[in-house]
């Protein structure tokens, strides 16, 4: 059966919001889940989760991180992966040398949280008193914080967990693997493990047009700096791997196991608010062609120039986006503006009880009310 765009965006939908299951399950089916730490009404990896996880409570990802086999680390953006995803960018080989003083100091700060376990870095600020620093967005940050990020992306640190949103370090334990093992060195092991994190991207963010999948595919220099050069080959042989098809003058691509027009892609009828990270969403592009308007996230726009608002989250019924809405806890109970893309709201009686639902489904999420 010929590929049609109808059949790509039912298996986009249908494929990322698979039936609710347990928390590991749901971060293991995805790969990864990027995290933003903006509340607004939830974070982003909150926001993703609750769509997936039976039962998902705000800040449950957090409260039961530091027992399951999870690592945050960055990966195509910042979030949360497993562990047996997170070995595949490791040993990472950072693209600046550090001095022999910036090593130094590392080492000592290494020392330190090895000996006391896991630490804030408000600990280690105070023990070694590294002052201020310049921080990405022009302002001050604690140099001691600058180093622990820097530490942790070298794969010296892992978080053990977080304690009111901050990381909490621990000292990451690095096992020596035989040659032909994941993480070691080698061409051959450095192209198995490149096919295997862009596999990764593809299982979470299939349909990808052939733009996306070169973009997420350039983001890897940041979760495998090491193998940058590497990129373009890792691409070309997994447009080879990959099925693929032409769509209205777009080429498109998803795992070869998978059959897009097949009848189990079905939305469900339901209404969903998602986060703008959310698989769904994240690739504008593909959003723009898929619902033909353009999703623009906002929290950064100055206010005046704000179209849709400072977390617009777009709002997805059965298989379409058909608006946004704009949440926020006020005094304890759940404030909800909405917009749509043809300038009112459905009035399928269906609709307004689907929607009914998925608020008071954030309401429970969310620990309110009202």
């Amino acid at each position: 059966m010929p590929i049609m765009l109808d059949h790509l965006r039912r298996y986009a939908i249908a494929r990322s919001l698979f039936k609710p299951t347990t928390l590991k399950r749901a971060i293991d089916k995805l790969g990864f889940v990027q995290a933003d730490p903006i509340r607004a009404p939830a974070r982003a990896q909150d926001l993703t989760l609750r769509h997936r996880v039976t039962g998902y409570r705000a800040g449950d990802l957090e409260r039961r991180y530091p027992k399951l086999p999870l690592e945050e680390d960055f990966f195509v953006n910042y979030g949360y992966l497993p562990r047996a995803h997170h070995q595949l960018m490791h040993p990472r080989t950072a693209r600046t040398v550090w001095t022999a003083a910036r090593a130094e100091q590392a080492a000592a700060v290494l020392a330190f949280i090895r000996e006391r376990g896991a630490v804030h870095p408000r600990e280690v600020d105070a023990h070694f008193a590294h002052g201020k620093v310049t921080n990405w967005f022009g302002g001050s940050s604690n140099a001691s914080t600058q180093l622990l990020d820097v530490m942790h992306y070298r794969g010296l640190l892992r978080v053990a967990r977080r304690e009111g949103g901050t990381r909490v370090y621990a000292v990451r334990e690095i096992t020596a693997e035989p040659a032909d093992k994941a993480g070691s060195p080698g061409a051959a092991n450095a192209d198995a493990c490149m096919d295997a994190l862009v596999d990764v991207v593809v299982h979470k963010y299939a349909p990808l047009p052939a733009r996306t999948l070169g973009q997420l595919v350039s983001h890897l220099r940041g979760g495998a700096p090491q193998w940058t050069a590497q990129r373009g080959e890792a691409l070309a042989r997994a447009k080879q791997r990959l099925a693929h098809a032409r769509v209205e003058g777009v080429d498109w691509y998803w795992p070869a196991a998978d059959r897009p027009a097949a009848a189990r892609w079905r939305p469900d009828e339901g209404v969903r608010l998602l986060t703008p990270f959310d698989p769904i969403v994240w690739d504008r592009r593909r959003f723009e062609i898929f619902w033909g308007w353009a999703y623009r996230f906002e929290a950064y726009t100055p206010a005046p120039k704000r179209k849709l608002g400072y977390y617009a989250l777009p709002l997805l019924w059965h298989e379409r986006v058909i608006g946004w809405g704009n949440l926020a806890v006020i005094d304890g109970r759940l404030g909800c503006s909405f917009g749509y893309t043809s300038g009112r709201p459905p009035r399928a009686p269906a609709f307004r009880e689907a929607l009914d639902m998925e608020l008071t489904r954030m309401r429970s999420f969310l620990g309110l009310t009202g």
